[in-house]
């Protein structure tokens, strides 16, 4: 097989959550560039129209499915649709999550449990269901989650008030290595990509206040952009990340190293 090969992703079928804008996005246009058709999910029908008229005008083709992946029957109605819409899944790319921002000693209950449902539980609940109904019978998937360096480490200093985000990501983190040792044996990898500080909607508050004393804390000095993801996105979904498995890779400009 040659390399290019190995990469290419044509003729598969990948649901990308959470890809409406920002890193999913991003993992969506990767994907569908080299050749996979996609659903993507969001809970907000407008942003996925724009996606999707977006990556179309790229020659990719993506279907958009509404979900509030933070609620059981949400999951269970998005794996129904996308698999009616694509036939099967070879990929899954869970991205969606949300954070919250409070003192650990005055974090809601609510905003706890809201993370934890739509972090930990959903994606748990949307891969058990694409495992069990597609991949597992086929012998065949590549599962990538979106862990977070907040998911590596504890936090200190400004903006790190995110206890119940930093809990659900490291959550992410070992629901990848234990799955990656369950799920082996029936020929699919499980990985995740650990971002660091990328601009978006989640992150522009932070960024705000302390993005200038993040880039000079990062070896790189500069924060993530539109394109960092979308190498090592295509490495753990094509058939030329076959051989890894059960891998968290930071992709921070080296914040982590140091």
């Amino acid at each position: 097989m040659t390399v290019k090969k190995a990469f290419d992703l044509g003729g598969r079928k990948a649901i990308v959550t959470g890809g409406s804008r920002g890193l999913g996005l991003q993992i969506a246009e990767a994907l569908g560039e080299m050749g996979a058709e996609l659903v993507i999910a969001a809970r907000r029908p407008e942003e996925l129209d724009q996606a999707v008229m977006h990556l179309a005008a790229q020659g990719v083709t993506a279907h958009g499915i509404p979900a509030d992946l933070g609620r059981p029957e949400g999951v269970s109605k998005l794996a129904d649709a996308a698999l009616e819409r694509l036939g099967h899944c070879d990929i899954l790319v869970n991205n969606a999550g949300a954070t919250w921002g409070a003192p650990a000693e005055d974090h809601p209950l609510e905003a706890w449990l809201k993370l934890l449902s739509l972090n930990l539980t959903g994606m748990f609940l949307l891969t058990q269901a694409i495992g069990k109904r597609s991949m597992i019978p086929r012998g065949y998937g590549r599962v990538l989650n979106l862990a977070s360096i907040a998911g590596l480490r504890g936090s200190t200093g400004e903006g790190s008030h995110t206890i119940a985000y930093n809990t659900t990501k490291g959550g992410v983190v070992n629901f990848t290595r234990a799955l990656a040792g369950e799920w082996g044996p029936h020929g699919i990898t499980v990985n995740a990509l650990a971002p660091g500080f990328f601009p978006s909607k989640m992150t522009q508050a932070t960024l705000d206040k302390i993005g200038e004393d993040i880039k000079a804390r990062t070896p790189l000095r500069r924060l993530g952009d539109d394109e960092d993801l979308k190498g090592a996105a295509v490495l753990f979904c094509s058939d030329a990340g076959k051989h890894i498995t059960g891998q968290i890779l930071a992709v921070d400009g080296g914040m982590t190293a140091v």
